[in-house]
């Protein structure tokens, strides 16, 4: 089965672009040096910096989100997303957890603090819950921790921020929204001699482009997918260390997550990597450090991951499907009645979040639990 790239991040993306176009970014002669020096290096790695490099890594040196930025989220397209997950979260408090004394609201990249902010505001009245709530936002990007501090300098509840999950116990019940798709992704091709690890070096002319390690195999079963062409390539994404790490979490207390992004629910072979610059897409080596990176989420493989760390999987629904058991439409028409001036932009809104033509269906939501507790609600 073959998995054709998402013809959008989130939505409404331009979809055409130059292949050969390269960018001269910082990061870019950096690495065309480093190249030149010492080989190609895994896609992963070519990833892993142009997301995180230091000095010249995405998200490491600006706030890429909203419309002056590069994309935008589900929580900065309306208001009543953050707000539907609040109330779920307060829901999942008491009636998957039993109303605990203290629990955690984890939110994993929680991009310029929007949703968190939305979920607070929407649970304000919420006494049991918010005497029981602390909120902790795991953010490596210290531009964006600064944009959601100021975000959240209203708020009352207590606040803390972390690089990891290190510092973080149960009761929790975490959120990540668009977080998987920006780990980093291994590739390998099928060639002539078998898979072989994908890479990015140098072509005759000095630029970057895709190329193959030589060595063995290097797919951990490679029989998965024993008629695939010469050409196919398989991802894996890095999810391992982060479900194993929720899965000590939960062994301090209970924990539910949702995992909020896009991708599909059945493996197979296919090139997802993508970037995104300016709201339109353009090649992943085009702009090294300027641009968002990102992958389709293997939902059925991360679900298998998580069991095998322990973890209760309920299975992946569209985005359209959960907000719609959450009540989004219920939520809009109040949101509309109250606000007549703007109620075309909401609706406008909330169809880009739950049409099956934009984030409804190309977007899913997955469930994980600690073993004993309930299906999660809008999921089971």
């Amino acid at each position: 089965m073959v998995h054709q790239p998402l013809a959008i991040h989130g939505n409404g993306y331009s979809l055409t672009y130059d292949p050969s176009l390269r960018r001269k970014t910082p990061l870019a002669l950096a690495l065309v040096a480093e190249i030149a020096r010492s080989g190609p290096i895994p896609v992963a790695e070519y990833m892993q910096r142009c997301l995180w490099d230091p000095s010249g890594g995405y998200y490491a040196t600006r706030n890429p989100l909203g419309r002056s930025g590069d994309f935008i989220t589900a929580p900065e397209i309306s208001q009543v997303f953050g707000e539907l997950i609040g109330l779920w979260s307060a829901v999942v408090w008491r009636d998957v957890m039993g109303a605990p004394g203290n629990v955690t609201l984890l939110e994993l990249g929680p991009g310029r603090g929007t949703l968190m902010r939305d979920a607070l505001r929407a649970t304000k009245s919420l006494a049991g819950f918010r005497q029981a709530l602390r909120c902790h936002l795991v953010e490596a990007s210290q531009p964006l921790i600064d944009v959601q501090r100021a975000t959240l300098t209203q708020s009352s509840e207590r606040l803390s921020w972390s690089s990891g999950l290190a510092r973080c116990s149960g009761p929790a019940i975490i959120v990540a929204n668009e977080f998987f798709d920006a780990l980093p992704i291994d590739q390998w091709t099928m060639t002539s001699e078998g898979w072989r690890a994908r890479a990015v070096g140098l072509d005759e002319t000095g630029t970057l482009s895709f190329t193959t390690l030589t060595g063995g195999e290097s797919v951990t079963s490679t029989d998965e997918f024993p008629d695939a062409p010469a050409g196919a390539i398989v991802e894996r994404s890095h999810t391992d260390e982060l479900l194993e790490n929720i899965a000590t979490l939960a062994t301090t207390g209970p924990v539910a997550a949702i995992i909020v992004d896009y991708g599909h629910t059945a493996s197979g072979v296919g090139d997802t990597l993508q970037a995104v610059r300016a709201h339109a897409h353009e090649h992943p080596l085009s702009s090294p450090g300027e641009a968002d990176l990102s992958a389709q989420v293997d939902f059925a493989r991360l679900a298998a991951t998580a069991r095998q760390a322990g973890l209760e999987v309920d299975e992946p629904v569209s985005q359209g499907e959960f907000l719609g058991r959450l009540g989004i439409v219920e939520r809009a028409r109040t949101l509309m009645s109250a606000n007549p001036a703007i109620a075309g932009e909401i609706e406008v809104a909330i169809a880009r979040l739950i049409s099956p033509e934009a984030m409804g269906s190309r977007f899913k939501v997955l469930g994980l639990r600690s073993a004993g507790l309930p299906a999660l609600p809008g999921l089971s």
